[in-house]
């Protein structure tokens, strides 16, 4: 099969399942990347002396806290009725065993122990859906690990290992912040699996948001050689500090051509912090505003000279952007003082904040720029969720539905403010190759009525889902359209 002229690689090694991304094709403004008014002190070297420098030392400190980590998922199975089974049938005759077939599916990839206690970063795309985790350290000891925390909308997750003996190093976690473009930089980890691995670069560009492996899109890009077996993997500056964890490579042929991703420290910290604290789900402020990207047109409609910040386009009743005051058609252009450019980097920045307290948004209303406060806190659930699987005999049967409400619309990426509902039963998950698979149902769904009844809640759902009908009216709202079919009992 052909690949995709450009595609987004996790950089993380599967063996037996190859999980490719294709990248979105939006690019990215280059000169974005090197927009920095910060003055800096300095200076360019003057000899070859100044250049000539090894990172020996610096590999020397920060090695010992970079781990591999290998992932394991096994899977039972029903044997197939096939030759196997016909040898079976000339011992045990047709009431002879169905035995259980084990697939096994692995991945191989790094982690980096950020506190003495044990506690290990890496890649959630590394270790989801695996049964079992292990990790080796740069001595070559090996450890059971324990996964303490997964958070997708980052792709990444925290281990956590028990050393008896102690020996553990771990990395201090520096600042991504005062990262710039040219900065010197060293990735390590463990490429291919062939063992630990260093290769060095340079920070090629900043908030890089049109990357599309998670949610939070606000990416260290770097030319240093990162590879499948790299993800979760150290990105290290030259004070020996971690300012970014190995993520994803844009590659047209597997390996690396000099374009990897990483995820700033300053989000890494945050997740770290959420598992010290024994949460195992972490939790963001709520803004429950729709933003847009401010275009060429829209800055000069607005006065801008270029087009930077986010457009309010809509927002939710009773959400702190409505609470704080702010107006559909407000260009946001800070949060805390830090200039965003589009909704990925608002998303970042707002995200780090924290669930208390509040923050201080730069906004541009008409001709006056105004700093609105606005309060910081999780989106609430408004009512349970009383997820329900549905198992029984109707278009949706293997899908998993549950209650809306804001903190699900927040963790399931969905703007519902844009759909005109803000409450109702969501597809939460479709299994593949069921019913509701071939049917067309989709995660993020919002089943409005079943049959001409309207749906309120999985309640309503699953009562009306158990009922036998020759013929099925499913009415769902996906992205703000309407959507009604008939499939029959």
């Amino acid at each position: 099969m052909r690949r995709p002229p450009t595609s987004l690689l996790l950089a993380a090694l599967l063996l037996g399942v190859a999980q490719p991304a294709t990248a979105q094709a939006e690019s990215v403004p280059p000169n974005r990347a090197f927009q920095d008014n910060r003055q800096d002190n300095r200076a360019v070297p003057d000899s070859k002396a100044q250049v000539q420098l090894s990172f020996a030392p610096l590999v020397k400190r920060a090695a010992p806290s970079v781990v591999n980590v290998y992932g394991t998922h096994v899977e039972k199975r029903a044997a197939n009725r096939g030759a196997m089974d016909e040898f079976l049938r000339r011992f045990f005759g047709d009431a002879g065993p169905n035995l259980p077939q084990e697939r096994a599916q692995r991945s191989l990839g790094s982690g980096v122990i950020v506190d003495a206690s044990g506690l290990i970063v890496t890649n959630n795309h590394v270790i989801e859906n695996m049964n079992e985790v292990k990790v080796a350290l740069n001595d070559r000891r090996e450890f059971e690990a324990q996964i303490l925390l997964r958070d997708p909308r980052t792709d990444l997750a925290i281990l956590k290992i028990k050393s008896p003996s102690g020996g553990l190093t771990p990395m201090e976690i520096g600042d991504s912040e005062n990262l710039q473009v040219g900065d010197f930089v060293i990735a390590i980890g463990n490429p291919f699996g062939v063992g630990q691995t260093v290769t060095q670069g340079i920070v090629s560009a900043l908030a890089r948001t049109q990357v599309g492996s998670a949610d939070y899109q606000f990416f260290i890009q770097t030319d240093a050689a990162i590879n499948p077996g790299n993800s979760g993997g150290a990105l290290v500056d030259l004070n020996g500090g971690l300012v970014g964890i190995n993520t994803a490579i844009y590659s047209q042929s597997g390996g690396s051509h000099g374009i990897g991703f990483a995820i700033p420290a300053s989000m890494v910290k945050a997740v770290v912090e959420t598992a010290k604290g024994g949460a195992r789900t972490v939790r963001r402020p709520w803004l429950g505003a729709r933003l847009q990207h401010v275009t060429p047109d829209i800055a000069e409609s607005v006065g801008l000279d270029h087009p930077t910040g986010v457009l309010v386009a809509s927002m939710q009743p009773k959400s702190p952007a409505e609470e704080a005051g702010l107006k559909r058609g407000d260009v946001v252009l800070a949060v805390d003082g830090q200039t965003v450019d589009d909704p990925e980097a608002f998303g970042y920045r707002f995200a780090l904040k924290g669930i208390k307290g509040e923050t201080k948004l730069t906004v541009l209303r008409g001709a006056t720029r105004t700093t609105v406060p606005v309060r910081l806190g999780p989106a609430p659930e408004t009512r349970p969720r009383d997820t329900l699987k549905v198992k029984t005999r109707s278009p949706f049967l293997g899908a998993t539905a549950v209650n809306l409400s804001p903190a699900v619309a927040e963790e399931m990426q969905l703007d519902v403010s844009a759909q005109g509902q803000g409450d109702g039963v969501i597809i939460a998950e479709v299994e593949t190759g069921t019913v509701a698979n071939r049917v067309g149902l989709q995660k993020g769904d919002i089943v409005v009525a079943v049959n001409g009844t309207p749906v309120a809640s999985t309640k309503d759902l699953e009562r009306m889902t158990r009922t036998t009908a020759s013929m099925w009216e499913v009415t769902i709202n996906r992205g703000g359209q309407q959507l009604t079919s008939v499939f029959g009992g």
